[in-house]
């Protein structure tokens, strides 16, 4: 994250903050009325192992600068995750293949994000958790695509996570190409009930998000 590196320097010191609060922190996600339909959630590579991971929150290479999950593994609730298995299909056809970063994510890791950044660098980047994430409802997916040639990652306008006026899915930087391959992404994405976020390429939500509830259950409980 080449935007965010004047602070990452700061965030070891901020981790020992929040990981200290949060160990006496007593608050849970936001209550809602609903009523919610039950969580499906199923494990994307299950469904089409053609579908790549990235899980950067697994690992180091994230905006936090720590892995935050456990398990490098990505959920989304079922009627999400088979919309994405046909997006995958579709652009099979046209050379390229589906890289995911990121899926349901749980509602403490939301918060916890939320409280190692900077103010400034909150809107329309983090999620506030007194409101919760579609992530956190299963219903949203960080994504990219891969060139089934070769097997890597393809070139966007922007990093995955990038705190920039590049994230924008309406950015006219970049090369043509680089656009290209973006509005292919959100194109095939939208064809199956995915709507682009207004300030990050990579993140889709799926129609319906509001139907699920709020959750917070580690991978390791996912079955």
């Amino acid at each position: 994250m080449r935007a965010l590196s004047f602070w990452k320097r700061g965030l070891a010191t901020a981790w020992i903050v929040v990981l200290a609060a949060c160990s006496t922190a007593t608050s849970g996600p936001p209550k809602e009325p609903g009523p919610f339909r039950a969580a499906d959630l199923v494990e994307i590579v299950k469904l089409d192992p053609t579908i790549h991971l990235d899980i950067r929150y697994a690992t180091s290479n994230n905006f936090t600068v720590r892995p935050v999950y456990r398990q490098a593994r990505a959920f989304l609730q079922r009627p999400a995750a088979e919309a994405l298995v046909r997006v995958n299909r579709s652009l099979h056809e046209k050379g390229y293949g589906l890289l995911v970063f990121d899926g349901y994510r749980p509602w403490s890791v939301t918060k916890l994000f939320w409280e190692i950044t900077p103010r400034d660098k909150r809107e329309g980047f983090v999620a506030d958790p007194a409101k919760g994430s579609k992530h956190n409802r299963g219903a949203a997916v960080d994504l990219s695509m891969y060139d089934l040639s070769t097997g890597q990652e393809v070139p966007m306008p922007s990093a995955y996570d990038e705190f920039s006026d590049r994230a924008s899915p309406g950015y006219k930087g970049g090369t043509d190409d680089e656009r290209a391959r973006r509005d292919l992404l959100r194109a095939e994405m939208e064809k199956e009930g995915f709507t682009v976020d207004p300030g990050e390429w990579w993140h889709f939500n799926y129609r319906g998000w509001e139907q699920y509830p709020i959750l917070d259950v580690p991978f390791e409980q996912i079955r």
